[in-house]
């Protein structure tokens, strides 16, 4: 069962609708988003890359920097060690390119999921001590591997971290101590002693940061790497980061670039999902673009997905972007297979009735994993952990809701893990077999959420008449994008919708489509892409009349357009 609420945030939206020149419709939006003052309002309308703050505000940026010079002068070898999802790839790349353009030796290597796991390892150091690496430049991930930086500096290489993530902690007479990795340079804004203003970056966020300030201490033009925004935008979507503050800019402008990209990987990737490139959206990224960069790093290398970024030809690109598709279809499928095992676990044994879902699906790609979870957090509306056999034990990966701070609850059982870490909505645990029942068994028990917390709450804006519906106010609506975690869709909602012509439609019978008239007497069409059976039979049950929650649109076909709703909920 659903909560609905309706917003009802007060300001003078008259003021700021003269102001700024919207509507106090639009003014009543913006307030929602908690964008309040002259200049938040206008930062949040117009805001752009020469707002952002310096790079150099970040602690031990200037060490990094000067470190880099050093290297650079003196013609060391350099390696950056990323990760295997889309952040890691793309800040990778980033890095890549940045310094090649210094004229850097430097090459990178990215973990494989399966056999190296998450992050740096003992063998990824050996594996650049061998190769005569004097500098690793960890890209999203770094923060929670002290004992494997310690290695390294042991085997005297410089290590410079940049991350994003949480920093580890341990409690001691309920005081946390964080635990920072022994590296030259700790460049990660969730540092408690990080005066960066904005905390929200992701980790290829943080690479770029990176890569200005060394062309900056360089005295070369920062504006040369502008370019590398689309892959800062791609990261920030594609890791479910906060669209506020930064990040909106980012994504706001990478996503601009990205309709025009010179990038011959990029272009082929959007050619091959057929994706309308004057229509790119941060939904195409978050859900075609990012899987099939993803897909690499899950089902085989993410090595494939940073070469669809680094290469310059345009045939091995469509190559690249036709083989990261595959993949990605192949995910598709594999993963269907395991919700539906996973579902019918919860639904038919004792898992029922825990508040933290521990599932353990032993013949899942552990890769998946974390994509399973998240499938079954919106199905049940409860925090998930789906957990695989692994080389060495057991691996899971899990997905949150806002009430429930994963990494947080991890920390308190941790003595059951051999390696954890993550955010508050998204983690990953490896373990022993053995451990997997009391880990079950103690999320539980630690559990403080109430019936509230655990029913999914439908957030509404505003009630608006159909006969608000036009092409103006959906055009004044594309202001607010681009959408995503922290800069949602506005909800809007009708009562006593009465619904006509209903047809269940598409070629998997998948989206319920009518017309559609509100109380101002103004017919429009509706279109629903949900349980469309179950709605249906509601539908019948209730006389045709439902109240929905639907975000407004523009359908064209054939030359002609046409306003519709896509209803998103219905009560």
């Amino acid at each position: 069962m659903e909560r609905w609420v309706l917003l009802r945030k007060g300001a003078d939206f008259e003021a700021i609708s003269r102001k700024y020149g919207i509507s106090r419709r639009l003014a009543a939006l913006i307030r929602n988003r908690e964008i309040i003052g002259d200049e938040a309002v206008d930062a949040y309308l117009n805001g752009s890359l020469t707002d952002f703050y310096d790079g150099m505000l970040m602690k031990d940026m200037d060490r990094a920097v000067e470190l880099l010079l050093e290297k650079l002068r003196e013609h060391k070898r350099i390696r950056i060690i990323g990760d295997y999802d889309i952040d890691g790839v793309n800040a990778t790349y980033i890095l890549l390119e940045g310094l090649a353009s210094l004229g850097a030796d430097a090459d990178s290597d990215i973990p494989d999921r399966v056999q190296d796991g998450y992050g740096l390892n003992r063998m990824l150091i050996e594996r650049a001590y061998k190769a005569g690496v004097d500098t690793i430049i960890t890209c999203d991930n770094g923060i929670a591997a002290a004992a494997e930086i310690a290695y390294g500096k042991s085997l005297g290489m410089s290590v410079i971290v940049t991350d994003h993530h949480e920093v580890p902690y341990e409690e001691k007479d309920g005081e946390r101590h964080y635990i920072l990795p022994p590296a030259d340079a700790v460049v990660d804004p969730k540092r408690e002693d990080c005066g960066y203003p904005f905390k929200g970056l992701c980790g290829a966020a943080v690479a770029y940061k990176l890569v200005e300030a060394l062309h900056e201490a360089s005295g070369l033009d920062v504006e040369d790497m502008d370019y590398l925004i689309e892959n800062v935008a791609i990261a920030t979507v594609g890791d479910v980061m906060d669209l506020t503050g930064e990040n909106r800019v980012f994504v706001k402008e990478g996503l601009a670039m990205l309709k025009r990209t010179a990038n011959p990987g990029l272009r082929a990737l959007i050619n091959c999902t057929g994706i309308n490139r004057e229509a790119l959206s941060a939904y195409h990224i978050g859900f075609i673009l990012g899987p099939c960069l993803n897909a690499s790093g899950r089902l085989d290398t993410a090595k494939r997905a940073l070469a669809l970024l680094e290469t310059r030809e345009s045939k091995e690109a469509d190559i690249l972007a036709g083989d990261l598709k595959a993949l990605n279809d192949n995910r598709k499928d594999l993963t269907e297979q395991a919700v539906e095992e996973a579902v019918k676990l919860v639904e038919e044994t004792s898992i029922h009735d825990d508040r933290v879902l521990v599932i353990y699906l032993p013949d899942c790609h552990e890769s998946l994993a974390g994509i399973v979870a998240g499938k079954v957090r919106e199905r049940f509306y409860r925090p998930v952990f789906v957990l695989t056999n692994a080389k060495d034990g057991v691996k899971g990966s899990g997905r949150s809701i806002e009430a429930y701070s994963m990494y947080e609850e991890l920390t308190r059982c941790r003595h059951l893990f051999t390696k954890y870490g993550g955010h508050p909505l998204a983690a990953g645990v490896s373990l022993s077999l053995e451990n997997v029942e009391e880990f079950r068994r103690l999320l539980n028990e630690n559990c403080t959420l109430g019936e509230e917390e655990l029913t999914e709450k439908v957030v509404i804006d505003m009630e608006l008449p159909f006969s608000a519906v036009t092409e103006e106010f959906i055009r004044e609506l594309s202001l607010l994008e681009p959408f995503g975690k922290g800069n949602t869709k506005p909800v809007f909602a009708g009562r006593e919708i009465v619904f006509r012509d209903v047809r269940i439609i598409g070629k998997n019978r998948n989206v319920l489509k009518a017309k559609v008239c509100d109380r101002t007497g103004v017919w429009l069409e509706g279109l629903y892409f949900g349980d469309v059976n179950r709605m249906e039979h509601t539908l019948m049950e209730r006389r045709d009349t439902l109240s929905v929650t639907f975000y407004p649109g523009v359908n064209e076909y054939m030359g002609r357009r046409s306003l519709q709703i896509i209803i998103t909920h219905y009560k």
